[in-house]
């Protein structure tokens, strides 16, 4: 390896299992320091097992690395505040934050419970603003102490927060509010030395090997498109001080494939100058989606 990341911090948030995991042994391999966070959640976030954690920061150690495991809940204060702390007092400092965990509650809008909602919208929208917040605040103060940091956040949005996804109203919604969250802390907190940049993989998980079974199927032989460390040498690099100046950015992961995301930029427009009728607006409207591009098909259902 080549030392990518070596001398810095990193913590990774939902590190147990899948992409997390992925994610902490390859910062691991590359030099870092790495905090595990998992609260050791079912697939559908109940239940707390701290097993997974413990079991990744193992592997790191076997392998000649460095980590210590943290179980707190991240979508509360305390448990986003710790986390902080836990990476300062192990290793005296922080560099990079990747934020990715997550469950999922499946259900088409008319069976979504508010429960399921509520749920879905903590974890992952949530979960993303605390550790991001805390770490802020712990980046703008060295700022302000004349320790300009060269730190990095990597948020975790996906293809349904970009282009919906049937089923999957509660986390779509979610990954969307992350890439609003993204930007926003990437226009506030450059001033102190913090890029702030978004992927949207696609791998095999545990919450995407049951809802796209096939897809996310292992080939017999070959390259396994949809192994989660495909997705990981992107997370590394975006989470290392070579990164520099790329900051607001989101990112499509997948196999071997890298996609800069464009985001929502103007298309066909008219301007009358004064106010439309209805009539008017519908007929200058359906002009314009005819000049369109067409959308994308939603996520899930191409």
């Amino acid at each position: 390896m080549s030392g990518l990341c070596s001398e810095r911090v990193a913590i990774v948030t939902g590190a147990g299992r899948g992409l997390g995991r992925a994610h902490a042994l390859a910062l691991a391999a590359e030099g870092a320091k790495v905090v595990v966070n998992d609260l050791g959640v079912g697939l559908d976030g109940t239940g707390t097992e701290t097993g997974p954690a413990r079991l990744v920061v193992d592997e790191i150690v076997a392998r000649g690395g460095q980590a210590v495991a943290h179980g707190g809940d991240i979508a509360t204060t305390e448990g986003a505040a710790s986390l902080i702390r836990t990476a300062v007092e192990a290793y005296g400092r922080l560099d990079t934050l990747v934020n990715n965990a997550g469950f999922l509650r499946d259900r088409m809008l008319v069976n979504l419970d508010e429960d399921d909602w509520d749920a879905v919208m903590r974890v992952h929208l949530k979960g993303h603003f605390l550790p991001l917040k805390h770490a802020a605040a712990h980046w703008r103060a060295e700022a302000k102490a004349g320790r300009a940091p060269e730190a990095r956040v990597v948020n975790t949005s996906s293809g349904a927060g970009l282009l919906g996804s049937v089923g999957q109203g509660n986390y779509s919604a979610a990954k969307a509010g992350i890439i609003g969250l993204t930007l926003v802390a990437a226009a506030e907190m450059g001033r102190y030395g913090v890029q702030v940049n978004a992927i949207a993989p696609a791998a095999r998980t545990r919450m995407t090997e049951a809802t796209f079974a096939e897809t996310m199927a292992a080939p017999a032989d070959g390259f396994d498109a949809m192994a989660p460390e495909n997705v990981s040498p992107l997370v590394v690099w975006l989470g290392s001080a070579a990164s520099v100046g790329v900051t607001g950015r989101v990112f499509e992961a997948e196999g071997g494939r890298i996609t800069v995301m464009e985001g929502w930029r103007p298309g066909p427009t008219a301007d009358k100058g004064a106010r439309w009728s209805p009539a008017e607006a519908g007929e200058t409207t359906l002009k314009l989606l005819a000049e369109a591009a067409a959308p994308e098909p939603v996520y899930g259902a191409r």
